[in-house]
């Protein structure tokens, strides 16, 4: 599956869990378990509660995303 397949969503996160998992709220409406991507990882970025981010969905399972971005 390319990139091109994926839904790129944006929203806020709501909590914070161990290992890099967060939850986000999306514009939409909707609530997922997301993790940060490698590039966020490896570049140490961090994202803290209320941060504004960009979540990748897969159109196979729209409950868990990737964080993508993190706005400004």
């Amino acid at each position: 599956m390319g990139r091109g397949d994926h839904l790129e969503l944006d929203g806020v996160v709501t909590d914070v869990f161990a290992g890099g998992n967060f939850m986000v709220q999306t514009d939409a409406g909707a609530q997922l378990r997301a993790q940060l991507a490698g590039r966020l990882r490896k570049n140490r970025i961090r994202i803290l509660l209320g941060d504004r981010v960009t979540v990748r969905l897969s159109p196979y399972d729209l409950t868990h995303g990737l964080i993508v971005y993190r706005h400004k």
